[in-house]
């Protein structure tokens, strides 16, 4: 074990952990918004994922960059940022109730077991993943660097890059943003109604099924800009990349307490940093390993994660 090296690296190991984690905590939203109304896990969303990411690389080619592409600038690399989040966003909420409307809601309309659920939603996952795949002819696809990786700023010792940053900050104002949402705005509380008691929200005239689309859609959105993110921090794309990264994303969701909107962030973090520090102390092989050992220690001794589950309210 590498203990020297962990310790020697322990700053560069956190500011590239809190950076992976943020992405995770992004997607992780969707799993949690989802399964705290429906208490169903869309394994879809990672292609919601990849939709994002892929409308985001589209967008930058339609402005005629290309792989090869260094932007300058802060005008002109405020103005590619925003059109791309904008449009990653609304083509992964666009996807997301896609999902809903063609696996999910048909299934609602005649009262289908979760089991049914579960195989729609992994069969739709690999519905888009593949036809990402033949687009791309399943080719890597270069990203423009639009956003330097070049140390800004040392806190510590530690170089912290714009790419970083902006991973961290996005992510932290995105996560404010939903949670502000769901708890101060009214149909906020229509959510946490429907997440709490679906039959009696459905009496107080909450309308169930535009909830639910309500949910994917801003699960959707939050994925879509954890895809622009990632095609800044990784710089190549391709179309089977959500399938790990979605899992992780559950796997954070689930550490922090599925169902918890905080808690999708905490874990998210936290496993970004595990991961990484696995990762130096026992070689890169080891790294998944690692991140879902710790998902399975953790839920040994606190089934309902580290904030448990509170969208609604807690459920046995």
């Amino acid at each position: 074990m590498n203990f020297d090296g962990l310790f020697s690296n322990f700053g560069e190991l956190t500011t590239t952990g809190l950076t992976q984690g943020a992405i995770y905590a992004l997607v992780a939203l969707g799993y949690t918004l989802v399964y705290g109304v429906l208490r169903l896990i869309n394994f879809a969303h990672s292609e919601v994922f990849i939709a994002g990411a892929f409308a985001a690389l589209w967008t930058w080619s339609a402005f005629g960059l290309d792989q090869n592409s260094v932007i300058s600038g802060f005008g002109t690399i405020l103005l590619y940022l925003l059109v791309a989040m904008v449009v990653a966003a609304l083509a992964s909420a666009a996807t997301a109730t896609l999902v809903e409307r063609v696996a999910y809601r048909p299934l609602r309309k005649r009262n289908a077991p979760p089991l049914a659920f579960l195989i729609t939603a992994i069969g739709a996952s690999i519905v888009i993943a593949e036809a990402f795949g033949v687009y791309t002819r399943r080719l890597p696809q270069g990203v423009p660097t639009i956003v330097s990786n070049t140390p800004v700023i040392t806190i510590g010792g530690v170089g912290i890059t714009p790419v970083q940053l902006l991973t961290v900050g996005a992510a932290l104002v995105m996560m404010v943003l939903l949670d502000t949402f769901i708890n101060r705005s009214r149909l906020g509380r229509g959510v946490r109604a429907v997440a709490q008691d679906p039959n009696t929200a459905a009496l107080m005239g909450v309308n169930k099924d535009r909830v639910i689309m309500l949910v994917f859609i801003a699960g959707g959105a939050m994925a879509g800009v954890a895809g622009l993110l990632y095609n800044i921090r990784i710089g190549v794309l391709t179309y089977s990349v959500g399938f790990l990264l979605g899992l992780k994303a559950f796997t954070a969701a689930v550490l922090g307490g599925i169902g918890n909107l905080r808690g999708a962030l905490v874990g998210g973090l936290l496993l970004g940093l595990v991961e990484n520090y696995a990762a130096e102390l026992f070689g890169s092989q080891w790294k998944d390993f690692v991140a879902f050992a710790a998902l399975v220690v953790l839920l040994m001794f606190r089934p309902t994660g580290l904030l448990g589950e509170s969208l609604g309210r807690a459920r046995a």
